[in-house]
């Protein structure tokens, strides 16, 4: 999987297509993320002696097929490439732009 905490990404499917976010964290094992704000669920508390039960929002996991990255120069989504640079570390580069991915 090609994201990391941290990423700016796109929602290109499902309920919230066209919602932009960042990663919250990365479930690799099941190959999905969190992504701020978008497939938010509700759900429900309960109250134990000292706070009262209630409804909370939380953000669900999204697979990660459903979500692009957004590049940092022309603000659309783009596929994501690796290159090296020149200490001969691998790095994470867009495909549109060419830009590094920090």
């Amino acid at each position: 999987m090609n994201f990391k905490t941290g990423d700016k990404v796109v929602v290109i499917a499902g309920k919230d297509k066209g919602k932009e976010g960042k990663i919250s964290h990365v479930l690799r094992a099941e190959n999905k993320v969190v992504v701020e704000g978008v497939n938010v669920a509700k759900k429900h508390v309960k109250g134990n002696g000292q706070t009262a039960g209630s409804i909370v929002e939380v953000e669900a996991p999204i697979h990660a097929s459903n979500v692009m990255i957004v590049d940092p120069k022309t603000g659309k989504r783009t596929r994501i490439g690796h290159s090296t640079d020149k200490k001969g570390n691998k790095i994470r580069i867009t495909k549109k732009s060419n830009e590094s991915l920090n």
